[in-house]
């Protein structure tokens, strides 16, 4: 049996923990709602907030149709169903599910928007309830966990499949709606995430239904997710902001990185065996 190549074996070691880390579900911050309706006329305006390990960041939604009612941390636990891992609202990517009774309960259609007091990152938007209704978004979303698929357990009121559409509402500007699909059953509950840096998130509800509901987390702000000089697309593909978090390698740098100690590697193998390169 050969020697072990010692540069070989620390670099296939390096390399196992880093996609490990990068595979793993990481904790979110969910928006803490708080107050009551900041509107005065028919329409709500609700305050929260979302406290990440080096930020604050405000959340504000406005909905000028109002909405079904508030929960500001009290009152049923809508995102019940499973735990830990079965949790609907918990993924590959998601390691938490949204806290008990902070959410914001839809009933009208139209346009809402969330404003965020500064850019976030890929952030997450758990629903519940998503039947006879559909939301019509201006970013493009993948749908990470819904009860009863993949091992989740069904939401609060049972399971039901969703689908993302992609559809162009006119020339070069497109909508992304996340619809009910009624596979498996007809009460989705789960949770997308949006892919990108932004600091306004805005959608269409398209029908009235009393009611479904929804809440939004975070891994963390912009700052804290790109590290300075990222090209990564989320992070706008330009220098990133500085800020929390370690400068984890991109798959570009530990590909680079590969090549390098392989061939540092097979350098050592030759010089052993006394031979020389062609």
């Amino acid at each position: 049996m050969g020697k072990r190549n010692p540069i070989l074996h620390a670099f296939m070691g390096l390399l196992a923990a880093t996609f490990a880390a990068g595979a793993s579900a990481a904790p979110f911050y969910w928006a803490d709602w708080s107050g009551s309706d900041q509107d005065p006329g028919a329409g709500f305006q609700g305050e929260g907030t979302i406290t990440t390990l080096t930020s604050s960041v405000d959340v504000t939604y406005t909905n000028a149709q109002g909405i079904g009612f508030y929960q500001t941390g009290s009152g049923t636990n809508y995102y019940s169903g499973g735990s830990g891992g079965t949790s609907p609202y918990t993924s590959a990517l998601v390691d938490n599910a949204p806290p008990a009774a902070e959410m914001i309960a839809l009933q009208y259609a139209g346009t809402q928007t969330l404003q965020f007091s500064q850019e976030i990152t890929n952030p997450v938007f758990a629903f519940v309830s998503l039947n006879r209704n559909g939301y019509a978004f201006d970013q493009d979303f993948e749908i990470l966990s819904l009860g009863g698929v993949d091992g989740n357990a069904c939401g609060f009121f049972g399971c039901g499949g969703a689908q993302r559409v992609v559809v162009e509402v006119s020339p070069g500007v497109f909508e992304y709606q996340l619809n009910s699909n009624n596979v498996g059953g007809t009460e989705p509950h789960g949770v997308i995430r949006f892919v990108g840096s932004f600091d306004t998130l805005t959608w269409r509800s398209s029908s009235n239904e009393y009611w479904n509901g929804f809440t939004v987390g975070v891994q963390g702000t912009r700052t804290e997710v790109c590290p300075p000089g990222s090209t990564l697309p989320e992070c706008g593909g330009g220098g990133g902001g500085g800020g929390g978090g370690g400068n984890v390698p991109e798959p570009s740098s530990i590909a680079l990185l590969a090549l390098g100690l392989l061939a540092a590697g097979g350098a050592v193998r030759r010089r052993a065996a006394g031979t020389h390169p062609h």
